[in-house]
């Protein structure tokens, strides 16, 4: 019965991966270079900040955090 199952989903798993390259659906193939072409300098400098943020953020958060002696 599982393989059945299994069998099944990856059929229909294999159908609508067909279907999306039928129609189209994986041809963007300008999105990541017109991000790039149209990214200017102060938006790489906010990404730069807010993911040093995040990282900072996290590292305090570690440091907050109580673990118990071993």
């Amino acid at each position: 019965m599982m393989l059945g199952i299994s069998t099944l989903l990856g059929g229909i798993g294999l159908v609508l991966l067909l279907w999306g390259l039928k129609t189209g659906q994986f041809e963007d193939e300008d999105k990541f270079l017109n991000g790039a072409r149209y990214d200017g300098e102060e938006e790489l400098q906010d990404a730069l900040m807010m993911e040093q943020k995040k990282k900072e953020a996290l590292k305090r958060k570690k440091e907050k955090s109580y673990s118990p002696p071993d």
